[in-house]
């Protein structure tokens, strides 16, 4: 049975604060997300208007420019750390944050902390290839990292494939500047090795260019790369269909042709829009996080806070203890 099966309902805990539009949009969001099933709890201040959404009042808020070490200690009454903190003493069962990353991550490490044997957590973002949903993990959590953390991610990629996406046997690649084994730094170097002689479905190298036609079913990079990639990706479709639609607008014969072509425009957009998944998975805590864009509108809000029910409903933190491989060097 699902944990949504055995549960009245799931308690998703939001940062009211977090990201460019609070409280409006995240609490707009968490209304559309509200179902039987699903119970968003907001963290703000003693002002906000829920909308009749369960309230924890807190006092202190943590912006974009505030240090991620220092948050924890220095914020311990702000809206993310509150919320992060719940999903550590199990009042909530998912937290969803649209606010800085890095306070996310160290708040996320000291409150909930990582799953036994895992080196580091990882961002898992679904990107929505031509040939089926990507996973890409790491998308940002971990500027730095070691071919033994790839290697993890490789594992905890694979599983949120075969769990969240219903992916039978994903296939990793590793991104890399070529396809070739000998190509990369040091660190993909041997990663390649690593996952080479993981038992996984390891198919080699991929490319940046063939992020969007399907090149894997998970791919593999430290942070600092994926979340290039990703934010490269997301200003790359934003551009290409904003300038569309001006071609599409600016003459008589391209607004009759984009009549005929509506449906199908609105289908690729709703696929390319970020705002469709809300979010990734923070995977390898205790619990379930999920980092929404800092631009989130209420649609990738409510998203994102349904990505984190659906991470309950799969039992993918429990799925995760049982099958990520234990360190085997220090992290």
């Amino acid at each position: 049975m699902s944990e949504l099966g055995r549960r009245t309902r799931v308690r998703v805990a939001v940062d009211a604060l977090g990201g460019d539009h609070p409280p409006g949009e995240i609490v707009a969001g968490a209304l559309d997300a509200a179902t039987e099933l699903i119970q968003p709890v907001l963290f703000g201040p003693a002002e906000l208007d829920t909308g009749g959404l369960e309230h924890v009042v807190t006092t202190e808020v943590v912006g974009m420019e505030d240090k991620p070490a220092d948050v924890v200690r220095a914020k311990p009454d702000s809206s993310l750390v509150r919320a992060v903190r719940a999903v550590g003493d199990r009042s909530v069962d998912a937290v969803v944050s649209a606010g800085n990353t890095g306070a996310m991550l160290a708040a996320s490490l000291v409150h909930i902390r990582r799953l036994p044997g895992v080196h580091r957590p990882g961002i898992a973002v679904v990107i929505p290839a031509h040939e089926g949903p990507t996973v890409l993990i790491d998308s940002g959590a971990n500027a730095d990292a070691r071919p033994e953390h790839l290697l993890q991610f490789a594992h905890m990629g694979v599983l949120f494939a075969s769990e969240i996406l219903g992916v039978a046997s994903p296939v990793v690649r590793l991104l890399s500047i070529g396809e070739e084994p000998e190509k990369g730094n040091q660190l993909t170097l041997e990663a390649f090795a690593l996952l080479a002689a993981s038992g996984l479905e390891f198919a080699g190298n991929t490319e940046g260019r063939r992020l969007l036609e399907g090149g894997g079913d998970v791919v593999v990079c430290d942070g600092f790369t994926g979340n290039v990639a990703l934010k490269t990706l997301e200003g790359t479709i934003r551009s290409v269909l904003g300038a569309l639609r001006t071609e599409i607008s600016s003459t008589r014969s391209g607004r009759l042709g984009g009549l005929l072509i509506r449906p199908a425009g609105a289908r690729l957009r709703h696929r390319l829009d970020p705002e469709t998944t809300g979010g990734g998975y923070l995977l390898g805590l205790r619990g379930i996080v999920v980092i929404a864009h800092g631009s989130s509108s209420r649609r990738a809000i409510a998203n994102a806070i349904r990505m984190a029910a659906t991470g309950v409903e799969h039992s993918i933190v429990d799925a995760l203890a049982e099958r990520v491989p234990s360190r085997t060097t220090a992290a």
